[in-house]
């Protein structure tokens, strides 16, 4: 059999785990994806997957073998997007990451309206707050917040986000306007762990960094909850901007201190750059790139 065909057949399997769900994906029966495997394993002279009549597990040679063999297959894909030419109608599976509230709140809308333009798409979203290995996970675009360490990647500037320190309008009232740093110390604080993991808070003060230790009456690990008991006029807390985009549209919270905030942090598009330009993945990548830049709460 053709060679990109068995590395095909294995990936579904691992992807799918199991030769029948593998088959049903591939359009192919059961026996014919058992005699790909065979004679792959025969090929390479290794065995790839231990198989009984319940369990299927992949070998360290498969996992190895797998990592490449989904990037040939994947890059065969792209070529045959190129060569049908990128006006042709995006259709397959695209998988894109991106943090769970930014997810949430930006991308998931941006989804909806492109799994409607193009119905013959499917999008697989991984919100999660870490960053996650694009090459590894088999992602194709990711959202971005803060300043870009890999340069294998191709990046797409969508917009920027600010570090902003917040209060209720009830609460400044009462308190009073903090005019500097240091006067946090006379103020009830509200500290998301998630945000700034020490008590120490960082501020730029005419060109040079400078920080204040504060003590915090309130610590949670979220900044929904940060931004919950701000809006209960309890105290000030550091959120993204985004993360309160809408409560400060509104006026509910007003950002305090903005003149000692460090510079805004960059919001990215970002894909694996390969060879080809696959058509689903540009479909994805124009997409988000116009629905994210068209944020007003992130330019």
């Amino acid at each position: 059999m053709d060679r990109l065909h068995l590395m095909t057949v294995f990936v579904a399997v691992v992807e799918n785990e199991g030769f029948a769900s593998a088959a049903r994906k591939l359009r192919l029966s059961p026996p014919a994806v058992s005699r790909a495997i065979s004679e792959l394993e025969t090929r390479l002279g290794v065995k790839l997957l231990h198989r009984t009549t319940r369990h299927l597990q992949i070998t360290d040679d498969g996992q190895r073998y797998y990592k490449d063999a989904k990037q040939i297959v994947a890059l065969s894909e792209e070529a045959d997007d190129a060569v049908r030419g990128r006006n042709a109608i995006p259709k397959g599976l695209v998988r894109i990451t991106a943090s769970v509230l930014f997810g949430r709140l930006y991308v998931m809308d941006g989804l909806i309206s492109y799994l409607k333009n193009y119905p013959e798409m499917q999008v697989d979203a991984l919100f999660v707050d870490r960053v996650v290995n694009m090459l590894e996970e088999g992602i194709d675009v990711a959202i971005r917040i803060g300043e870009l360490q890999d340069s294998s990647y191709k990046a797409i500037k969508v917009g920027a986000i600010r570090r902003v320190l917040c209060a209720s309008t009830p609460y400044l009232k009462e308190h009073g306007y903090p005019k500097k740093p240091e006067d946090l110390a006379d103020h009830r604080i509200i500290l998301a762990r998630g945000l700034s993991p020490s008590n120490e808070l960082k501020f730029i003060n005419k060109g040079k960094a400078t920080s204040v230790r504060v003590n915090p009456f309130l610590t949670v690990s979220d900044n929904f909850s940060a931004e919950k008991a701000v809006l209960a006029d309890m105290g000030i807390s550091r959120f993204l901007s985004y993360q309160v985009a809408d409560s400060l549209e509104s006026g509910a919270l007003k950002i305090i201190l903005s003149e000692y905030e460090h510079p805004p942090v960059p919001v990215h598009v970002v894909h694996r750059e390969g060879r080809y330009s696959s058509a689903r993945t540009k479909s994805m990548i124009d997409w988000m790139v116009e629905h994210l830049r068209s944020q007003t709460s992130l330019n």
